[in-house]
Order: C-alpha cells, then sequence, then structure tokens
C-alpha cells in the first residue's frame, strides 16, 4: 500500500528543531508495517534523524555546520540572495533532503533517543513541505 502526504510545517527560524511529535501527528494513519520515506521540498533546508532530549545536540550541530560551510566568503558567486543562501545550499546537500523510516506496529520505529529535525540553514525560514 502506498500513500501520500503533503505536510507543511510552521515557518521555523535558522537552527536544528525537533518536529518527530508534528509529523507523527499528520501521520496517523500509518499501515501496521512498512516504510515511510519523508522528503523536503526545499533547497536551503534539510532532513537529520539524531539525538531527541538534550536541546544542546541541536546547538552544537548548528555550530559545527556553521564551521564547516562559512558565510561571506569571497569565493561564493551565488550571492544575491544575502550571504547565508549559498552556504545554505550546500549544508542542504551535506545533510540531505530525505529521511527513510521503518514502520512497526502502525508506527515510525525510531529508536528511545532518536528524533527527525528540519535543518534550517536560512536566517528568515520560509513554511516548509514535506
Amino acid at each position: 500500500m502506498i500513500q501520500q502526504y503533503s505536510i507543511k510545517l510552521p515557518e521555523l527560524g535558522r537552527g536544528f528543531h525537533l518536529i518527530t511529535n508534528y509529523i507523527e501527528s499528520e501521520l496517523s494513519q500509518l499501515p501496521q508495517t512498512g516504510l515511510v520515506n519523508i522528503f523536503i521540498q526545499h533547497t536551503s533546508a534539510a532532513l537529520s534523524l539524531n539525538e531527541n532530549v538534550d536541546p544542546t545536540v541541536r546547538e552544537d550541530f548548528e555550530s559545527i555546520m556553521n564551521r564547516l560551510v562559512p558565510e561571506n566568503m569571497s569565493y561564493y558567486k551565488h550571492t544575491m540572495e544575502g550571504s547565508d543562501d549559498m552556504p545554505a545550499h550546500v549544508k542542504s546537500s551535506l545533510m540531505g533532503q530525505s529521511l527513510t523510516i521503518p514502520i512497526t506496529n502502525g508506527r515510525m520505529a525510531l529508536g528511545m533517543w532518536q528524533g527527525i529535525y528540519l535543518c534550517e540553514f536560512r536566517n528568515y525560514g520560509a513554511p516548509e513541505r514535506l
């Protein structure tokens, strides 16, 4: 059985945001077993599966990504949309736009400490579509 949903997330600012509960509430009619693929339709944001308890993990992700792909580099050519735009595209490609998660007993089979992150890399994020 294949089902497709379109989920619109609220506008969230730059950072790594835990969105697991929001996705679970939107996907309440999952089959007993299978796979769920979550895909973000955006070129400057990403999805990640990681630590769901300690918020400092998400803060550290932001710091690490900003060091890996800094803003305002003289060699960037794509700068018309702001200093955060080109780095956001690179970060999005590094992190990835989709997650595939197994379904067990009608629920996403996440580990005890796993949560789904929306990784927003622009200073002013738009409402995201999954």
